[in-house]
């Protein structure tokens, strides 16, 4: 796996993460952590966090798990 794959697949982890603590718990991890859910800061994680789970789609369509790396 490339270490660009390596970056985005903890981007979305840590945003899955996320959404599980505000499931559970009512409770914006990243927006606490970066001065607010609506900071330019929280917002631009968000972004980029959301972009790297949408950079991770084609490789759910893969049909040899080696093209997916």
């Amino acid at each position: 796996m490339s270490c660009f794959k390596k970056v985005l697949l903890l981007l979305a982890i840590i945003g899955g993460i996320n959404w599980g603590i505000y499931g559970i718990w009512g409770f914006n991890a990243v927006g606490w952590l970066l001065g607010g859910s609506m900071s330019w800061l929280s917002r631009t994680v968000f972004i980029v966090v959301g972009a790297a789970a949408l950079c991770l789609i084609p490789g759910l369509f893969a049909s040899d798990p080696k093209a997916a790396e």
